[in-house]
């Protein structure tokens, strides 16, 4: 995979197929190489743009304070660098995030919009995604600063999958690879989405949008993809039924049909 200078980072993409670009941006702790259920499917279709963020992978791991504005930024960049002008785009859970500052902040870069497994701000309606962290609702600065980022990895990773194997394993490795990959990128993800709420300008997203959710997703819960629904002009929610937060692998063909026929609509 190719690196290239943006943003004040070096970012680790790749692309692949031909047709309309379709920019992917994976969740929390994930490389760009965790859509591998995904690109198989839609390279047949699209130009798909995967890359890991800021804080994971081959892409640079900085220390200062991360937001998702400037992790928007970093794909908006990446696009540029491309010779993409507009694009459709498809955020998984952190990703979702960074897929909202994107259509909030370049509107006219956005052609259809995919939030999935996401919320718009993890202070209201994500008790789930708290939990999972070790968070309280009103939590501060300082216990960000204190939290145990392996141990929420771990958590967070491991209740993603409804399948026990699958569990079990993710209890096993997520511990190694949060080390091997490096906590300061990890923390610098979580402060990001922290910061964020796009509660109050989910009414100036422009773009067509679909909001997907598994119905068995306790990381970040049905609610918060009802409300984002209800916010965002003419969205279209879709329950996944049995889903849990890694539907996007785990139910992989159901996903990936949902997302083209969406991207597919004239």
């Amino acid at each position: 995979m190719p690196r290239a200078h943006i943003n004040g980072v070096h970012i680790n993409y790749k692309v692949e197929g031909d047709g309309e670009p379709l920019v992917l941006i994976m969740g929390f702790g994930c490389p760009g190489s965790a859509w591998f259920y995904q690109t198989r499917a839609f390279k047949k279709y699209f130009r798909v743009v995967t890359f890991d963020n800021r804080g994971v992978g081959k892409t640079d791991k900085p220390e200062e304070h991360y937001n998702i504005e400037t992790m928007a930024d970093d794909t908006i960049g990446l696009m540029d660098l491309l010779g993409i002008e507009k694009a459709h785009v498809l955020g998984f859970s952190l990703g979702g995030m960074v897929a909202q500052g994107i259509a909030i902040k370049y509107p006219a870069r956005v052609r259809r919009l995919i939030l999935a497994s996401t919320v718009s701000t993890m202070h209201h309606n994500a008790p789930e995604l708290l939990e999972g962290l070790g968070l309280e609702e009103n939590f501060t600065e300082k216990d960000l600063r204190d939290l145990d980022i392996g141990k929420g990895v771990t958590r967070l990773g491991a209740s993603s999958f409804r399948n026990r194997l699958l569990r079990t394993i993710a209890l096993i490795v997520l511990p190694i690879y949060a080390r091997l990959a490096g906590l300061d990128g990890f923390r610098g993800q979580i402060e990001a989405a922290a910061d964020f709420d796009a509660l109050d300008r989910l009414g100036t997203i422009q773009a067509p949008t679909l909001v997907m959710v598994g119905t068995k997703d306790i990381t970040v819960g049905l609610r918060s993809s009802e409300v984002m629904a209800s916010r965002i002009p003419n969205a279209r929610l879709v329950k996944i039924e049995g889903g849990a937060h890694a539907y996007v692998a785990e139910m992989s063909g159901r996903f990936n049909k949902e997302v083209l026929d969406f991207l597919r609509q004239s």
